[in-house]
């Protein structure tokens, strides 16, 4: 039997600093297809090659990744600042439209990192630049030494709203995540439900409240040892739960239900 398709959203890259290319990581394809058990496909995050209407006629859900450029400030209303980083208007331009119409149409999204970050500037909300350079916050970015088990390594608790949508995936209302980001969640968009945060107040697990698909998006990378991490699996394999209930035409199960509202 065909799997249903999850679309990937994938970055702009440069093959040997000179080709350009578009890249997602390897772990994120292994996650959906091993954990979620659906049929993992690359997009090209670029609306000179696709659009948002051809997407969610092609794909069943879609897994909103992590990567390095972050979004333009212009999105959510800011001047751009040396502080903000790097940036693909390309991906914004494909990835805030989609959140929206995904939300509005009940197909399934699963953000990750800058993922979560655009679920909530797609929904009205704002961001931090830089996490680390605020009063009594910690440093969330990636370690930049050590080998990837060194980076991807378990590095703070995430507190959950108990009761929450995350506490009953979970089934503990905290858990051990890593951490490899530099902005983060400065306002709530409308209806974006904060349900964990770091010690240090970081919001980290958001859902769209009265979505009527499943909306879960984390800042961190659930993506690494998603087969193993007790935390990753249960949050693929609900996914995975509600993109085969989207493909077919049924409603989300019990608890994707209770995961967006």
């Amino acid at each position: 039997m065909t799997r249903p398709v999850v679309g990937i959203i994938g970055n702009q890259h440069l093959i040997n600093d000179e080709y350009p290319a578009h890249a997602g990581g390897s772990m994120n394809s292994e996650a959906i297809s091993q954990v979620s058990e659906c049929l993992p496909l690359l997009i090209p995050a670029d609306p000179r090659l696709v659009s948002v209407a051809e997407l969610m006629e092609t794909c069943d859900g879609f897994l909103f990744t992590g990567g390095r450029p972050n979004v333009h400030p212009e999105e959510y209303g800011e001047a751009e600042t040396e502080a903000h980083g790097a940036f693909d208007r390309a991906r914004d331009a494909i990835t805030l439209p989609l959140i929206r119409a995904c939300v509005e149409r009940g197909q399934p999204i699963l953000g990750i990192c800058r993922g979560f970050q655009e679920v909530n500037v797609a929904m009205g909300g704002t961001l931090h630049p830089e996490i680390r350079d605020l009063p009594g916050r910690d440093n969330h970015r990636m370690p930049p030494d050590g080998s990837l088990e060194e980076k991807f390594a378990l590095r703070h608790c995430v507190r959950l709203r108990e009761g929450g949508v995350f506490h009953r995936l979970f089934g503990s209302a905290e858990v051990m995540t890593n951490t490899l980001h530099g902005q983060g969640i400065k306002t709530p968009g409308a209806r974006i439900v904060i349900d964990g945060h770091a010690p240090d107040g970081t919001a980290e697990a958001i859902y769209v409240k009265d979505a009527p698909g499943f909306t879960l998006s984390v800042q961190w990378h659930p993506e690494w040892n998603a087969c193993n991490d007790p935390v990753s699996r249960p949050l693929f394999e609900a996914f995975g739960d509600a993109v085969r209930a989207w493909n077919a035409g049924e409603a989300a199960p019990v608890q994707d239900r209770a995961c967006v509202g």
